[in-house]
């Protein structure tokens, strides 16, 4: 600490509940220079008090203090590069498990060049939550959850294997075993502090808690003014190392609240229409912060609500500032009486503690809610900002029909229905066939799901039942909604409307929805029907949840039981009748839909910090089948080259101390020809293995039957299964192949049709550099890092669109492929001519500068050439340093075996 330049003197100690702690003082900064910072956005404070501990005169500077200081003129669009340093990393499985290999992978690299293996740990604090693997394979029973609890130690035994080495082997890290819950519930229930706190030359610092995790939904901490967000694997293992994340200081929009949520409304609707609203500012790579009065009408889990989604209306985060909610829900999950005390007296001390009377900060831009004006809302069918008003839902589902099905579908859609074999009842266009209470967006908020108990209560009450082709599940994001569920006695009322504990963990919401019953998926597929779900999920992208389904509604826990009962989405649950009463007579969902008061007291009467203690009082333990797993090996895995799991991955073979010069891209053959809002779901290999296709037919090689393949994000640790997966979505669309789903392509010149992985590597035995061109929001969705490491896999060099979401871009260029964007608005390929059978080539990448534009020369197959201008979207000299060393993995490995 002696060290610590300290430029603006802010270094200063506090004392809460008898401890002394330091601190770096932002109200002293401002006096010594920092004048108005007082008025900056809290997420702002937050970056600002960073940079102020971390000032070592080299990764931070007093410049790029005063940069932020700047903020008040330029409102974040001086595109000012800072080193920030989170202070912990956050993991799920999904994407852990790569992370862990390719940090296992780094051991072994830093052997190869003669260093000490030792130096790879993570430097911060890293938590790694399996909470992605678990499937929905038994549905409807109340021995559903032991069952796939089952199933998916049997599915993933190798990699829960791999994970209990490395909580072995890597210092600094821990795991929490599977059925515990989702990993941002558990974070915002237990593992976030709201202040953080280190020891350090033997004193106590205290600073924000923050950190960035690997999942895209790591934003739902910011609801407990924890600044995070997701980022790729690749960037958060360069975090883990000691590596500053390279980031440009934000614009921050302001999002003011003011009212109240009005009678039948939930958290989700607001949430939805908060989605919508963002979208339409385009808030891409940019803060969001949210002021006004109408905070204090909402509860935190509902502010957990609005910043879990902020990757659906394009945020970095979404940032609520800490105010006597913070303080209260800290002590009402069982937080510590002393660090509850300290984020008190902190945030007080830091001028960043809200009240009602508080001025609002300085924001880049604006614009406002009231609550009030918030309706009941679904969003659909296949986009989370796609908000439809409840009222609207059903005539808004023939208008999607219509299109899913491009017309095929007539004005007698709804009353067609085909036989299911085996059944006594039909099937039709609409139906509900998948029912879900799932994801960390809305099972952290104990008023939506009383409120689904309570709905499911009053349902069995009155006799109604659940459309026998519905499949229902309940995931809770932790065992504490179990346990209050219970206490209520609700569960029992789900369980008899087929709800039941089916699992703690993401569900259907990422995929793992499982198979729908064989006759109900022949009788869809038989008849291409448009079959729907409804989920209280924040992802519904095309062939997410299940491959059988074409139309994804997101909607809140109870709307997910109304559509179960209901069972179509033509049915105007607001008007139409869901069902009958014991006694014939018709019930609607004003019927049993619970008022404000009757969640409330059952809230009051049944959550209880007792509750969190015994929960997460053994956290890291897990339960019998966790603890039986055997643990070998030392300090370098002991690779299994048969294993079908994890794999070594290829990235550091040949890699010497110094890095190659950097190729132009000459004469690349372009691989896939994409439209607007491609996802990193149709990029990245997600849900189910395809027997036919590359990826099966792999597996199928190695011995492993159809009915072993479980999902491609269960085998994130073999880049085999996923290189072939990559761009293998079966609802992509590549325009070179016109009128075609699945990852297919064209090989040039002889146009040859085939697997697009297949295509890839016969142009790598060509020895062809590849490239892929596309539209707007390429990249969009999950912070998925193998859309980027598949992409460089199967040997593309750069990525040609009109614009990045921003952990997509980041991504990229963390794996050595540099991300264009047309330099010059409104130029796209469609209007350039580009067919997919031209060459591309991109010289002068070897002397490439942040945000340089060149020429792209596109050569046809008559010869004729044209130009167009392209800018690198490699935005800071650390990202340009990541790419001229073939990756941010490359790069940190080579300054620690240095």
């Amino acid at each position: 600490m002696s060290q610590h330049p300290d430029s603006f003197k802010s270094r200063k100690t506090l004392t809460a509940a008898g401890k002394t702690y330091v601190y770096f003082d932002l109200k002293e900064a401002e006096k010594n220079g920092l004048s108005g910072v007082s008025r900056l956005p809290f997420s702002m404070k937050v970056l600002l008090e960073n940079l102020l501990r971390n000032e070592d005169g080299r990764t931070v500077t007093a410049d790029d203090i005063r940069a932020v200081a700047k903020w008040l003129e330029d409102k974040g669009k001086a595109g000012y590069e800072i080193a920030y340093r989170p202070a912990r990393v956050l993991m799920q499985d999904f994407t852990g498990v790569p992370a862990v290999v390719d940090l296992a992978a780094m051991r072994d690299a830093t052997t190869q060049l003669g260093a000490d293996p030792k130096k790879i740990n993570p430097m911060v604090p890293v938590d790694l939550v399996i909470d992605h693997s678990v499937m929905v394979d038994f549905f409807g029973h109340k021995d559903s959850f032991t069952k796939n609890v089952d199933a998916e130690y049997g599915r993933n035994g190798e990699r829960y294997t791999f994970l209990r080495w490395g909580q072995e082997a890597f210092q600094n890290f821990r795991v929490v075993p599977p059925g515990t819950g989702i990993c941002h519930q558990v974070n915002l229930e237990y593992l976030a502090q709201t202040v953080w706190t280190k020891d350090e030359n033997g004193e106590t610092v205290a600073y924000p808690d923050t950190l960035v995790g690997t999942d895209s939904h790591t934003t739902m901490v910011n609801g407990l003014s924890v600044l995070g967000w997701g980022v790729g694997g690749i960037e958060a293992e360069a975090a883990m190392l000691g590596q500053p994340i390279s980031m440009l200081i934000p614009e921050v929009i302001g999002f003011r609240l003011e009212g109240k949520l009005p009678e039948g409304t939930t958290a989700t609707d607001l949430v939805l229409t908060v989605t919508e609203m963002l979208r339409k500012k385009k808030v891409v790579g940019k803060f969001v912060e949210f002021y006004g009065p109408g905070l204090s009408n909402l509860t935190l889990e509902d502010q957990a609500t609005i910043g879990n989604m902020a990757p659906e209306y394009g945020a970095t985060c979404g940032f609520f500032p800490i105010d006597k909610d913070t303080i209260a829900y800290l002590e009402a999950t069982g937080r510590e009486k002393d660090r509850i005390a300290l984020v008190e007296t902190y945030a007080k001390a830091q001028g960043m503690f809200r009240e009602d009377g508080t001025q609002d900060p300085v924001f880049t831009d604006t614009l406002s809610l009231d609550l009030s004006t918030v309706v009941p809302s679904l969003a659909g069918p296949k986009r989370p900002q796609d908000r439809v008003a409840l009222t609207e839902a059903a005539p808004k589902f023939r208008q999607a029909l219509t299109e899913i099905t491009n017309g095929k579908a007539g004005a007698d859609a709804e009353t067609v229905r085909f036989p299911v074999e085996g059944e006594d009842f039909d099937l039709g266009h609409g139906d509900v066939v998948i029912a879900a209470i799932t994801s960390c967006t809305n099972t952290s908020n104990p008023n939506v799901l009383v409120a689904a108990g309570l709905l499911a209560r009053k349902a069995h009450e009155k006799g109604l039942t659940v459309k026998p082709w519905v499949k229902t599940s309940l995931a809770p994001g932790s065992q504490v909604v179990t346990e209050y569920l219970e206490k209520a006695g609700l569960q029992k009322d789900l369980d008899a409307m087929g709800f039941n504990l089916v699992g703690y963990g993401c569900t259907t919401c990422i995929g793992n929805s499982g198979p729908l019953p064989e006759a109900i998926s022949e009788a869809v597929n038989k008849n291409d029907l448009v079959a729907c779900s409804v989920l209280s999920g924040n992802r519904n992208f095309e062939g997410r949840v299940n491959p059988d389904v074409r139309a994804n509604y997101l909607a809140s826990p109870p709307l997910v039981v109304a559509y179960a009962i209901a069972g179509s989405l033509f049915k105007d649950i607001t008007k139409d009748a869901l069902g009958k009463d014991k006694d014939g007579n018709d019930v609607y969902l004003k019927d049993i839909w619970p008022t404000t008061q009757e969640i409330a007291e059952i809230v009051r009467q049944t959550v209880t910090r007792e509750m969190f203690e015994t929960r997460y009082a053994d956290v890291f333990k897990g339960d019998e089948h966790w603890q039986k797993i055997a643990v070998s090996g030392g300090l370098t895995y002991d690779w299994d080259d048969r294993s079908t799991y994890v794999q070594n991955p290829p990235y550091f073979e040949g890699m010497g101390q110094e890095p190659k010069p950097v190729e132009d891209i000459k004469g690349a053959r372009i691989l896939g020809l994409f439209l607007d809002s491609i996802t990193t779901d149709h990029i990245s290999p997600a849900g189910s293995i395809k027997a036919s296709g590359p990826a099966g037919e792999y597996l199928v090689s190695h011995q492993v039957r159809p009915v072993d393949f479980n999902s491609y994000g269960a085998r994130r640790g073999n880049h085999q299964v996923m290189m072939r997966g990559t761009f293998a979505n079966i609802r992509i669309k590549n325009q070179m192949v016109p009128g075609v789903e699945g990852g297919v392509t064209r090989h040039q010149p002889d146009g040859a049709e085939m697997p697009i992985y297949d295509a890839a590597m016969k142009y790598k035995d060509e020895g062809v550099p590849l490239v892929v061109i596309a539209g707007k929001e390429y990249g969009t969705g999950s912070s998925r890092d193998w859309a980027a490491k598949g992409t460089v896999l199967l040997g593309v060099k750069a990525v040609i669109a009109e614009s990045f979401e921003r952990i997509h871009r980041s991504n990229l260029v963390g794996m050595g492929v540099v991300p264009f964007v047309f330099a010059e608005e409104g130029t796209t390929w469609q209007k350039l001519g580009i067919k997919g059978d031209e060459k591309v080539t991109i010289e002068g990448l070897a002397d490439l500068k942040p945000r340089q534009i060149l020429d792209a020369k596109i050569e046809k197959p008559d010869g004729s050439v044209s130009t167009v201008k392209v800018q690198a979207r490699i935005d800071t000299l650390d990202e340009l340093e990541y790419y001229r060393n073939g990756g941010i993995l490359h790069y940190v490995l080579r300054r620690l075996a240095a």
